[in-house]
């Protein structure tokens, strides 16, 4: 399965969580949870940062629900949840 498939996936079937530092990210930008999803099930994989000890991270570039350009980064944990790292609307 395609990176991007197996991110919507984790998505649509609420297997994943926001991580502190993306919360506050989020609240600089004024995104919500609703704009994370959007950005992701509607984005395309901008980014795949490969180098990471942790797991591979996805940047996940797309438009939330009011339109702004915002990108997602995030990675699949152990336990197969899919982890939100950080949030932002592009230009901020």
């Amino acid at each position: 399965m395609r990176a991007l498939e197996r991110i919507r996936r984790a998505v649509r079937e609420q297997r994943y969580r926001i991580s502190s530092h993306a919360n506050e990210e989020m609240s600089k930008d004024e995104l919500e949870a609703k704009d994370v999803e959007m950005v992701i099930l509607t984005g395309k994989v901008a980014r795949k940062f490969t180098r990471d000890p942790r797991g591979t991270r996805y940047e996940v570039a797309g438009n939330t629900t009011d339109g702004r350009c915002t990108h997602v980064v995030c990675r699949f944990l152990l336990s197969g949840e899919l982890l939100i790292i950080t949030a932002f609307v592009e230009g901020r």
